[in-house]
């Protein structure tokens, strides 16, 4: 009579509802979460447990992520919901600023470390970097 019990325990859920930022993220509790650049300014409802946060738009599942802890302002990015224009700066990094740094000498590998030191997210210096490329 008794059917055997589910191979995964029930997991409490909270159901919010957000808006997708220009950045094609939303954000919850202080962390952000990408979705497909699609659905940028459409409204998606959030499925947030312990482990994992979904997003939904019109009741299909666009986007799943560990959920983040920890420091606030943490992003998980999928890079398939980026832009194409966008996925390329995934070759940007703070390693290969320094070096083109280093071939134009040691002054502007200074200020090129310290720029990249300044942001509390590396990601944040690279445009003020650009400006010597």
């Amino acid at each position: 009579m008794l059917a055997p019990l589910p191979a995964t325990p029930y997991e409490l859920a909270e159901w919010k509802h957000a808006t997708v930022q220009f950045n094609y993220h939303i954000s919850y509790e202080g962390m952000l979460y990408s979705v497909p650049h699609e659905y940028i300014k459409h409204k998606v409802e959030v499925r947030v447990t312990s482990n994992v946060v979904e997003i939904f738009y019109n009741h299909t599942r666009i986007a799943s992520h560990r959920r983040l802890y920890g420091r606030k302002g943490q992003y998980s990015t999928i890079t398939e919901h980026m832009p194409l224009d966008h996925q390329k700066y995934l070759e940007w990094n703070g390693d290969r600023f320094r070096n083109w740094a280093k071939r134009m000498g040691d002054s502007t590998f200074h200020v090129v470390n310290a720029i990249l030191t300044s942001a509390r997210v590396e990601q944040q210096s690279y445009r003020s970097c650009m400006g010597g490329f």
